[in-house]
């Protein structure tokens, strides 16, 4: 489970690229509620995606990345409880899928050894610092570059914003993304520990051209 300072939060906000400043109700997947604006871009092209994350390129493992925004505009900072975020997927016809993340070094093994390694979507995450089964040179640089991209703060400042990519693998199959929702269930104003109501991001109008 992580446990991020504000601090993190606000290094991210300083260091984040010019995305973080983009008009994030302009994107076509969003929630927006209690003040707390939640906006998805997923990385489904495969030219923006080689240029956004080199040879460390998800979409070659079958990983989807979805770039999360997080936009605090009350007076309050905020809380979100990332190891619960999720990615729910209903595809008429189909079983209900929920996806767990991938961090980066899931990420990297997948795209450093293709089909060499057990699927790890299906497993949990291990706790920050056990290293993975097979993890090795080539999938230590991979982790390398992805790590960084990453959402990880957990703290949204007030009247601040956050960024960064979540993994999901879905096998190469980037259709399901019509029937995918972004799922965030634990959000919490810090201050009095108070619950927002959760946050569904439709991702639909994000991938139709």
């Amino acid at each position: 489970m992580r446990r991020i300072l504000q601090i993190s939060a606000s290094l991210l906000l300083l260091t984040g690229s010019s995305r973080a400043q983009t008009n994030l109700a302009s994107l076509p997947a969003h929630d927006h509620h209690e003040g707390l604006l939640v906006a998805a871009d997923p990385y489904t092209d495969a030219a923006r995606a080689k240029e956004r994350f080199g040879k460390a390129n998800p979409l070659d493992a079958g990983v989807v990345a979805i770039e999360v925004f997080l936009r605090n505009e009350t007076d309050d900072p905020m809380r979100i409880d990332l190891e619960t975020v999720r990615l729910d997927i209903a595809a008429p016809g189909g079983d209900h899928q929920r996806l767990d993340w991938m961090d980066a070094e899931q990420v990297a093994l997948l795209i450093a050894h293709p089909g060499g390694v057990a699927q790890p979507q299906a497993k949990r995450r291990l706790p920050m610092g056990i290293p993975l089964p097979g993890k090795d040179k080539k999938t230590s640089k991979l982790a390398d570059i992805l790590q960084p991209l990453t959402l990880d703060a957990d703290v949204i400042g007030a009247h601040a914003t956050v960024h960064g990519f979540l993994f999901f693998n879905l096998n190469h199959d980037y259709s399901l993304l019509e029937h995918a929702t972004l799922y965030l269930p634990d959000v919490k104003r810090i201050r009095g520990n108070q619950s927002l109501m959760f946050f569904e991001v439709n991702l639909r109008a994000a991938v139709r051209p």
